[in-house]
């Protein structure tokens, strides 16, 4: 018996041709896809037609970005050097994880289509042959037979035949019960293959041949079917695609180890790149380090042209323009300091002759007529703060100039305080806290000039009376080196205000006992205390500063300005500081702090120069 379609169609295919959208694209609209969702994943296991694949991977896309910001925000934090190995491992990651993936894909569709329409043209040819000289109702056993017959070809597949016997009974016939049978079919698959469309101008056939990917257990199968046309049964098979899929698999090995070697490579090219790069870098920074350190002959070796080269030079210009500037600033400060020396050095003759006749002026001052007398005290009082001035300024040249000198002596502090305090009749107006017995390797009479200054700067802008007291401390020896201060809160330190201004210093401490000797490893503390209104937070930066004024109201000084200047020099010679900090009970507090022992400063050729130096008498500076 001859199919329908033969006899109708005069030798037309039995079959239509397989989907002629291709097989891995959709059915339009009207002609519905065989699709159904795989079931454990696979290369090969994805359904022809089915777009569901990219929609899964959309959360992890957009979790990528989120990942990305937040290593480029770690990499802010990490040397150079390793932002280029990463970068460059990071760019090198993706090209090759690109480039792989494109590869696998293009084989992975080459192969599966290559297999995949081998086996559908085989299926096609196969079913069209063995079912020509069958009858329109065959028994079961000419199915079986022609399932056979199908089976036995070139592509290894099992095949399943259902047709309608002769007494009207279905009947299916299969090459593999246990692989094959209509159950194992999926249902949109045969769906797809009963269903009957409208014969027109672009579909020539009422049936077509479909086919499925799917996993059956955990292995990937193709499975396609199709109806005779014109009548007859409906035959499906199913072909292992094991065999693709370990190649796929040994591909994908593949292109993961050339990933990987290409990883490698691009971190030791970016780690070549980055010492390249970095080398001069470096250098620069180098560079840069020994400038900042004072040594301005500091210059790049320039090579090349690219813009590291262009830096370089731009860092010599500036570092010789920086030299320049520095020694024409030294030169002028130096020519500063010749010129107050040279004056205060020539000031010295004339002033020599002038406090001569003041005091001779002094002298007679009861024979004067009284309306001369006031003019004589003026001329006198100035001729005095002028020679004090002299001093001062001579004093602080030689600090500039570094030719200050201590000259040491084992000094008893507490009578040093005492004389000090007695030359200056200052008995009834100071309270001293001093133990006997605390003897201190210092220069005394820097130690005078210290105490002279910060005794008489207290009486004169805190008033009387001014505590002054001595005790050492266990702590810094001489060589802890200047310019370290104490705390505001404990020791207190500074300078006196403007007047009438609050000076800031430290609550003195409540009981503390004096070490008996000289103890080489402490340190003496004195502490000067007023009770005035005490210093302006903002005058408390400046009160050191030479010439400084804490109100512009008050343009004229009875001091020189310079003495709390001096005393802090002083200070710095030994080994000390001063401190200055206001009392919480009102008042402030000047803190000096000196090693009990500064041998080690002279032992080294310390700072400073011979012994000249105002002694600072009644106090001058900031307040």
């Amino acid at each position: 018996m001859r199919p329908a379609a033969a006899r109708e169609g005069g030798g037309r295919p039995l079959l239509a041709h397989a989907d002629p959208y291709g097989p891995r694209r959709r059915l339009p609209a009207g002609l519905p896809a065989v699709t159904e969702p795989s079931r454990g994943g696979g290369a090969p296991d994805e359904s022809a037609g089915d777009g569901a694949g990219g929609a899964a991977e959309a959360p992890a896309g957009r979790r990528v970005p989120r990942l990305l910001r937040r290593a480029s925000g770690l990499l802010r934090w990490t040397s150079l050097r390793l932002r280029l190995v990463v970068v460059f491992a990071l760019v090198a990651l993706t090209a090759a994880v690109s480039a792989s993936g494109i590869a696998y894909w293009l084989n992975r569709n080459t192969v599966l289509d290559r297999t995949q329409n081998a086996v559908l043209n085989d299926f096609r040819k196969s079913l069209e042959d063995s079912t020509r000289s069958l009858p329109l109702r065959p028994r079961c056993s000419e199915l079986q037979d022609a399932a056979r017959q199908m089976a036995a070809g070139p592509q290894n597949y099992a095949v399943l035949l259902i047709g309608v016997d002769r007494e009207g009974k279905d009947c299916a016939a299969t090459t593999d019960k246990n692989l094959l049978t209509l159950r194992n079919v999926p249902a949109s698959l045969r769906s797809a293959v009963e269903q009957v469309r409208p014969v027109d101008e672009s579909n020539r056939y009422s049936h077509h041949l479909y086919w499925q990917r799917k996993e059956l257990g955990d292995a990937p199968y193709l499975v396609a079917g199709a109806k005779v046309i014109g009548g007859g049964p409906t035959g499906y098979m199913i072909k292992s695609l094991a065999a693709e899929r370990q190649d796929l698999n040994s591909l994908a090995w593949s292109l993961g180890i050339a990933t990987a070697l290409a990883l490698v490579g691009s971190a030791l090219l970016a780690q070549a790149a980055a010492t390249t790069v970095l080398r001069p870098v470096q250098r620069l920074g180098h560079a840069a380090r020994q400038l900042g350190e004072g040594r301005l002959d500091t210059r790049l070796r320039v090579t090349g042209t690219d813009e590291l080269a262009d830096l370089s030079r731009t860092f010599n210009r500036t570092a010789e323009r920086l030299q320049q500037r520095v020694e024409e600033l030294s030169g002028r400060e130096a020519a500063s300091r010749r010129f107050v020396a040279d004056m205060s050095h020539e000031l010295r003759t004339p002033l020599t002759a002038i406090t001569a006749v003041s005091e001779v002026l002094e002298e007679e001052a009861d024979s004067l007529d009284p309306m001369i007398a006031p003019a004589v005290q003026l001329v006198v009082s100035e001729t005095r703060r002028l020679n004090d001035l002299v001093e001062n300024l001579m004093e602080v040249t030689r600090f500039d100039a570094g030719t200050a000198r201590l000259v040491l002596d084992d000094v008893d502090v507490a009578d040093q305080v005492t004389a000090c305090i007695d030359a200056r009749a200052w008995l009834d107006a100071v309270d001293l806290d001093a133990d006997r017995g605390i003897v201190a390797r210092l220069d005394p009479r820097r130690l005078d000039v210290i105490l002279a200054n910060l005794i008489g700067n207290a009486l004169k802008h805190g008033g009387s009376p001014v505590r002054v007291s001595v005790r050492t401390e266990e702590g810094r020896g001489a060589d802890a080196g200047a310019g370290e201060a104490a705390g505001a809160g404990e020791d207190g330190g500074g300078a006196a205000g403007a007047e009438g201004a609050p000076v800031d210093a430290a609550a003195e401490p409540g009981e503390e006992t004096a070490d008996e000797g000289r103890a080489g490893g402490g340190e003496l503390v004195i502490r000067v205390r007023d009770h005035g209104p005490g210093i302006p937070e903002e005058v408390l930066p400046h009160v050191f500063d030479r010439f400084y004024k804490a109100s512009a109201s008050r343009p004229r000084s009875e001091g020189s300005g310079l003495g709390l200047s001096i005393a802090l020099e002083n200070a710095h010679i030994h080994g000390g500081e001063i401190t200055a900090a206001n009392h919480p009970e009102g008042g402030a507090v000047f803190t000096l702090r000196l090693p009990m022992d500064a041998s080690p400063l002279t032992d080294g050729g310390g700072r400073g120069g011979g012994r000249g130096g105002a002694a600072g008498e009644g106090s001058e500076g900031g307040r």
